[in-house]
């Protein structure tokens, strides 16, 4: 018995060398392959395709396998099944080599441009609805969707944000960071996240069949008034406005029309000096009382060409809970908070929300418009840091 198990165990660790030797023979062969490749040496490449023609079957499955790992991006995949698809036409050319798996690589190679050019496409289309600040596309649970043969969700910021003021969803609704707020039919059936509000009560119920339409719109020629802002019809928002509780003065706007910034989306801080909305500000259950705080701040710049920011309290907390910005990711105290505009893009300081929800920080002289001769009295100043002293 011990014998056969020692002939078992000496089969075994010799098919286990047998196989790395393989393997070494096929990374070694690849290697070659690929250096010849990329040099275009013609001359080398039959010389190796021939010496190895019984390995290139296994070493295309191999870098087939590779290719197709989920690890691996568009990019990546078809530079490897390159490596393939040439490995086996020249197998085919010089060795009669079996067509089928030149088929093979020639057929995922199609697939592979196929899903990548429709994945542009919908990037595109994805674009298209969130250039205005705000919008986005729930897609995160695309194939529970596509199961039941929904298109993913359009969320129109500036149409809630018409109705309701920043304050009343965020955050005791919803998380103010893409993608952290999970959001499932179970809880909006719960009445939390989108359930609070699309309850039938005060806008329309997300868990009536008939009203699924309405909200998984990506992709269709529905969708359209939610991200073009030509479509805006002022009886539809004063009716809106009306059973949601808030108020739209349409007759407010001039010639009837929203007040644009120069990027062409809508400028909220004319809407309210206008008082063509009034839009809710909190919920019956809400028990903030953080107020409006009326303090303003002037940021002094380092820059020689342009000019300070005056940040005002007043327009922000209209809109947002202190707690939003305090302390994370304004420190409370002046003086305290070094705002960089290169760290924007990544979401620090201002870019918590402008570039995302707000009007972009690109937009330099939106903000850098004040000098420190014409400030009011009571203006708290944010000093720019002294610059080193420079050696003599």
């Amino acid at each position: 018995m011990k014998a056969i198990a020692s002939h078992t165990v000496g089969l075994l660790l010799i098919s286990i060398l047998i196989a790395s030797a393989i393997n070494a023979e096929e990374s070694k062969f690849r290697k070659q392959f690929i250096e010849s490749y990329r040099a275009n040496n013609v001359q080398a490449l039959s010389v190796i395709i021939r010496q190895n023609k019984d390995t290139i079957s296994a070493e295309v499955d191999g870098l087939i396998n590779e290719a197709m790992s989920s690890e691996k991006n568009y990019l990546e995949r078809m530079g490897i099944l390159d490596i393939a698809n040439a490995m086996a036409a020249m197998n085919v050319h010089w060795n009669n080599g079996d067509e089928k798996l030149l088929k093979k690589v020639e057929t995922l190679q199609r697939e592979e441009a196929q899903k990548e050019k429709k994945r542009t496409e919908e990037l595109e289309r994805v674009k298209e609805v969130e250039k205005v600040p705000g919008n986005f596309v729930m897609a995160s649970r695309r194939e529970e969707m596509a199961a039941k043969g929904l298109s993913p969700v359009i969320y129109p910021h500036w149409i809630h944000r018409s109705f309701f003021r920043c304050k009343v969803c965020h955050e005791k609704i919803f998380i103010m960071k893409r993608g952290a707020n999970d959001i499932s039919y179970g809880k909006i059936q719960e009445g939390k996240l989108c359930g609070t509000c699309h309850n039938g009560t005060i806008s329309f119920s997300a868990v009536a069949e008939e009203n699924c339409g309405r909200c998984h719109i990506f992709g269709k020629p529905e969708a359209k008034p939610l991200v073009d802002m030509s479509y805006y019809n002022h009886d539809k928002f004063k009716e809106i406005a009306s059973r949601t509780g808030g108020k739209w003065n349409s007759e407010n706007l001039t010639n009837g029309k929203l007040p644009l910034d120069r990027l062409g989306f809508i400028n909220w801080i004319e809407m309210d000096n206008k008082k063509a909305f009034n839009p809710r500000d909190a919920l019956d259950n809400d028990t903030d009382t953080s107020g409006i705080r009326e303090t303003s701040i002037f940021f002094e710049t380092s820059s020689t060409f342009m000019k300070g920011v005056l940040f005002s309290h007043k327009i922000h907390s209209t809109w947002v809970r202190c707690t939003l910005c305090h302390p994370n990711p304004f420190k409370p105290e002046v003086g305290q908070n070094k705002v960089k505009m290169i760290e924007m893009k990544d979401g620090k300081s201002c870019g918590k929300c402008h570039g995302k929800v707000a009007f972009t920080y690109s937009d330099c002289l939106r903000c850098h418009n004040q000098t420190k001769e014409n400030l009011s009295e009571g203006v708290l100043i944010n000093h720019v840091e002294a610059a080193p002293p420079q050696a003599q």
